[in-house]
């Protein structure tokens, strides 16, 4: 199952700070965004694209979780020769991710 069947994104930069929200379509499947949807993931899905470090913040009462990828932006909008400098196509690059089926690891179907 693909990261967009349960969930939406948005992102964001700021110098070469991508940041990079996932929103839960239920809130139901918060729990299940929060258990496999880690900092490590998000490093492995986006591999040497991130130089840096990638912070995660949950935001329960959203039922979102919020990525900080610094070194993401090439050294920034004005420095980065990437056809996409702001970095909007990550968010629709991590709604990419797989993810396991939600009946064989969590809760019951």
């Amino acid at each position: 199952m693909k990261l967009h069947e349960i969930a939406h994104s948005r992102s964001g930069d700021k110098g070469d700070t991508s940041n990079i929200s996932v929103i839960a379509f239920d809130m139901g499947d918060f729990a299940f965004l929060a258990e496999h949807v880690t900092a490590d993931c998000v490093v492995d899905h986006f591999g040497d694209t991130i130089t840096g470090t990638v912070m995660r913040y949950e935001l329960p009462a959203l039922g979102a979780l919020n990525f900080v990828l610094t070194g993401a932006l090439g050294g920034g909008v004005v420095r980065s020769l990437a056809l996409d400098t702001h970095g909007k196509s990550f968010s629709s690059a991590l709604l990419e991710f797989e993810l396991p089926d939600k009946g064989s690891s969590f809760g019951s179907p």
